[in-house]
């Protein structure tokens, strides 16, 4: 299972933890923890109790189901969602009773496809899984040009997401 979580922090003192997501990583945090990351054409999901007391955040690379040799890399959406779901289990969550915050699929290389991308088939993916569970999408930011930054802080707030907007000029 890839799920590195290289750049996390804590606060001396606080136990309250920074933790930046790179491709693949899943995270589970509590009450005050910042949980961040970036996204081009990857997907992150957030999931969180309804009192906004834990949660989970997932990098997802790859949609869907991984070869057998990599059946447990959380760069893909299945062992990423399973390994996400086990740890709000772990804690006494239910993820089907989870709110979903779902991020990215944005089109890095709009010159060169203007109709289905990539980031199309992730956010599709994501969203039929998150469907298929019963987990209800409270909110989203999906699709677009360029990438975004996106960081939330384990509570009552929702997650700050900036958009920026790339362009891409591919010459040959």
């Amino acid at each position: 299972m890839v799920n590195r979580l290289r750049h996390t922090r804590t606060i001396p003192g606080t136990g309250i933890k920074t933790v930046e997501l790179m491709p693949g990583d899943v995270a589970l945090g509590q009450t005050g923890d910042m949980l961040k990351t970036l996204l081009g054409s990857c997907v992150s999901v957030i999931l969180t109790d309804p009192r906004r007391t834990v949660g989970a955040m997932c990098h997802i690379v790859h949609v869907g189901h991984p070869t057998v040799a990599n059946a447990r890399n959380t760069a893909y959406g299945q062992p990423a969602m399973s390994h996400m779901f086990s740890r709000l289990l772990s804690v006494g969550v239910n993820p089907a009773l989870c709110d979903a915050y779902v991020f990215g699929g944005g089109n890095m290389f709009p010159n060169l496809f203007n109709t289905r991308h990539v980031g199309n088939a992730n956010v599709d993916w994501v969203l039929d899984f998150l469907d298929a569970s019963g987990v209800a999408v409270v909110d989203h930011c999906l699709g677009g040009k360029g990438y975004r930054k996106v960081a939330w802080t384990v509570g009552h707030n929702a997650p700050m997401v900036e958009n920026v907007i790339t362009q891409n000029v591919i010459t040959q």
